[in-house]
């Protein structure tokens, strides 16, 4: 599954800064049970807008990681609220099927 979420960046902070504590805090995260990598995306047209995409294989395993979140993420996460807004999209399933064009023969 996919927890995808927005983050605009605020005045006076740069996305850099917050990828900075994304790799931090992702490191620490991708060690729980069912973590399966984090992807960071920058806008196009608006650099202080990023898309963050958590894969996880199931939002027990994601849900179970939130629910005993360590510490350390828990401080990262603080250090960046003021400079950032983050507005949740979903949690999506995994496609069923995929159609991939570079593999149709």
């Amino acid at each position: 599954m996919h927890f995808i979420f927005e983050v605009h960046i605020r005045p006076g902070h740069s996305a850099e800064a917050y990828a900075d504590a994304w790799l931090r805090a992702s490191a620490i995260i991708q060690q729980a049970q069912g973590a399966r990598g984090t992807r960071l995306h920058r806008k196009i047209g608006d650099p202080n807008v990023l898309l963050a995409i958590a894969t996880w294989a199931s939002k027990a395993e994601r849900d179970a990681m939130e629910s005993i979140q360590p510490e350390a993420v828990r401080r990262i996460i603080a250090e960046q609220a003021e400079f950032v807004e983050v507005r949740v999209i979903g949690e999506f399933e995994d496609a069923e099927w995929v159609v991939n064009p570079q593999q149709r023969t």
